[in-house]
């Protein structure tokens, strides 16, 4: 696969985003209190790995589906009370923030998707984009069983 200028620049943001959103979650896996949030922010962290694999490759001009994980949602149960704790409140902005980078990484895909020429390279964008929503609906599960979204 040859790639235009415009989809070597798209890919580029691409990347950037998955590079982002990688590190994001490795960071906040760190900082997460709750030890299912520790695990669900380093799955999601290994996802966006992939991802980037999958966008690197498509540069050097392979186009890979990218692989779907387990198949289904986690399944969270309640950590948190009502009561707003240093730790609930931690591990609630963690998850806000990263939500607001999946619905960021899936709007950019929504766009780029259009822009490639080679099918296959679309249908790999599309199904990453359904990933990255995937992601996002996790974090929102997450937030809430444990009173976190309101």
């Amino acid at each position: 696969m040859t790639l235009t200028q415009k989809e070597q620049t798209l890919l580029k943001d691409m990347k950037d985003a998955e590079k982002l959103c990688m590190e994001k979650y490795k960071k906040a896996s760190e900082k997460a209190n709750d030890p299912q949030l520790k695990n669900l922010f380093c799955d999601l962290s290994s996802a966006e790995r992939q991802h980037l694999q999958i966008f690197e490759k498509m540069e050097q001009g392979t186009v890979e589906q990218p692989q779907s994980g387990n198949g289904g949602q986690p399944q969270f149960t309640a950590a948190y009370g009502q009561e707003n704790t240093p730790e609930k409140q931690n591990d609630s902005y963690l998850c806000s923030d990263l939500l607001a980078s999946e619905k960021h990484a899936s709007h950019l895909y929504d766009a780029c998707v259009f822009e490639f020429s080679d099918e296959n390279a679309r249908t790999a964008i599309n199904a990453i984009q359904r990933e990255e929503q995937n992601h996002g609906k996790a974090l929102y599960d997450y937030m809430k069983v444990n009173g976190m979204y309101n």
